[in-house]
């Protein structure tokens, strides 16, 4: 069929992208550096870091790796931090060094880092003092040489940063007790660093510039080779897709979600830094009230997040009180973002919450909402430039437009891989080398493609498609209701039925108000039968409501 979707490219965007223009994300650091070099780069907790001062100092981190440690090229670089300027500065100095980054998440148990420190081989960590505790109990399992220890506030300069250290261990008692014999401190690694001429490498598209771990919540985590290719195209398609609407050199822009996640790594971190705009790095956006707070001193451009961020944002009152003059994009992705949240967003900022959508395996982005978008559309947008999709039956036959089948996706963007996994490359990638996504969607006639739900998360009732997106952005819409989510049950008479988890915002709201208004809503066999009120759902490290959780729990 024909494949009419690739022609609706929003005005001023190329349908190709030149991925040849940076050799690798070290090159375009540099660029960036050069050109932007007296402004500020990253923000956290009033201090900041200009372009110049992060060149140099992840020249130092590159240096100590090179002759201190005397590392080759390609060694394995964990990381273990949450935003902290720590983090841009270990990371650009890692792939400028020709070193492979892997991320890891602050909140992983034990069990969760050491199969992924054992997995990808990592030979250095950089971890917060925070979480030091947790490598404790696994540092013997792991193939790890170098451990660099670092604390909150190594960064924010003399008094402050003491402060902020102190507070951190002995206040607020954030610091579990850990030993990790053999430990280098992030100050002393610094220095001697600083000590040595970083000797620049010559990395190229092919070389592995992250190992980005995902699926851990379906079964054992795997990780994504995402190459400098890979990431270098997702930077100049995003590029692209924002530049219309950006000025360089003038933007802000709030990264609540964590670099470590590929959303905030890929968009924030990286996309932004090479139009030379300010990160304000949020250390902890679960603290509500703080993060208001400090969004409250920042004349702020753009804002990256997932529905639950919005949506929790919205809820504290303060929120609506803050000065959205200078908002110029609001972008959601990770998860689906529900109209309810998209509505009351436009109505508090005045902006709109456009909707964008990408995976781990594809660094991340493959659609994204024209950001000029008037009204919500459900959609996740159109591809980016140089992005090919499908939409395919369980047999792989391409369906036609309004037909619902899993999206399918080729591009420079599509990861190499999964490290030391051909087995799960293989079922990952089509014939033809697209990417299977595992999410059911569909494209309408003017090319806008519309995510129905997860494979693995439709509900059969009666033999009937139910989708939990659409249930729960009903159940979102009434008024009594902060969050939801709809998973299927084993049921005698239909085979499953569906069941509602519901934050309640309303008190009073009861199962019977709540199930009439979704008969006025839905068609009957999608009407849940089931309703449990909880205090919280249960989420990802970056929001994600995890409905796994939620069906490992009923079937308890």
């Amino acid at each position: 069929m024909e494949k009419i979707w690739l022609k609706n490219y929003p005005p001023g965007v190329p349908a190709e992208i030149d991925v040849d223009e940076f050799r690798s994300i070290g090159d375009m650091f540099l660029q960036s550096c050069q050109q932007f070099g007296g402004r500020t780069a990253y923000i956290n907790m009033g201090k900041g870091i200009s372009f110049a001062e992060l060149e140099r100092l992840s020249a130092d981190f590159a240096a100590y790796l090179q002759c201190e440690l005397k590392l080759p090229p390609g060694t394995r670089i964990a990381l273990m931090m949450p935003n902290v300027l720590q983090y841009p500065v270990v990371m650009y100095g890692a792939l400028r060094g020709g070193y492979t980054v892997v991320n890891c998440n602050p909140l992983y148990t034990a069990r969760e880092l050491e199969h992924q420190l054992v997995d990808s081989g990592a030979e250095v960590i950089v971890i917060l003092d925070n979480f030091a505790h947790t490598l404790d109990h696994v540092l013997g399992n792991v193939p790890l040489k170098h451990v660099i220890v670092t604390r909150m506030g190594d960064m924010l300069g003399g008094v402050k940063g003491a402060l902020v250290n102190f507070v951190v261990k002995h206040v607020k008692k954030m610091v579990p007790a850990w030993t990790l014999p053999g430990h280098c401190r992030y100050g002393d690694v610094m220095q001697q660093g600083a000590a040595h001429d970083f000797r620049p490498v010559v990395v190229g598209h092919d070389d592995i510039a992250y190992l980005q771990y995902t699926g851990g919540t379906t079964g054992v985590a795997k990780g994504a080779i995402l190459t400098h290719r890979n990431i270098i195209a997702n930077l100049q398609q995003a590029h692209a897709w924002i530049k219309p609407f950006l000025s360089e050199g003038g933007e802000v822009i709030i990264t609540a979600l964590p670099l470590y996640h590929i959303f905030s790594l890929t968009a924030n971190c990286l996309t932004f830094f090479k139009i030379g705009a300010t990160n304000v790095l949020i250390t902890n956006p679960r603290d509500i009230p703080g993060f208001v707070k400090e969004l409250s001193k920042t004349r702020f451009t753009a804002i990256t997040g997932v529905n639950t961020l919005f949506n929790a944002l919205l809820n504290h009152p303060d929120f609506k009180a803050l000065d959205f003059s200078s908002l110029n994009i609001a972008l959601g992705g990770g998860m689906a973002v529900q109209q309810a949240v998209a509505d009351r967003w436009r109505e508090v900022t005045g902006k709109p919450l456009i909707e964008a959508y990408g995976l781990t395996e594809t660094s991340p982005a493959v659609c994204i909402n024209p950001l000029d978008l008037a009204e919500f559309n459900h959609a996740i947008g159109l591809p980016i430039s140089s992005t090919e999709i499908s939409i395919r039956d369980d047999e792989g036959k391409e369906l036609g437009i309004g037909k619902a089948g899993e999206l399918c996706v080729k591009g420079p963007q599509v990861m190499k891989g999964y490290w030391n996994r051909p087995d799960e490359t293989e079922r990952a990638m089509t014939a033809d080398g697209f990417l299977r996504t595992g999410d059911v969607a569909n494209v309408d006639s003017e090319g806008f493609v519309r995510i129905v739900d997860r494979k693995k998360d439709m509900i059969l009732v009666s033999g009937f498609n139910v989708y939990p997106n659409e249930v729960e952005d009903v159940v979102a819409s009434h008024p009594g209701v902060i969050e939801v989510a709809a998973i299927g049950v084993p049921d005698a008479h239909s085979g499953e039925a569906v069941k509602i988890f519901v934050v309640r915002k309303d008190p009073a709201l009861t199962r019977e108000a709540l199930v009439a208004y979704c008969r006025d809503n839905l068609t009957g066999y999608k009407v849940p039968h089931l309703v449990e009120f909880r205090e919280e759902l249960p989420k990802t490290n970056v929001g994600k409501i995890l409905r796994r959780a939620l069906r490992d729990d009923t079937a308890a």
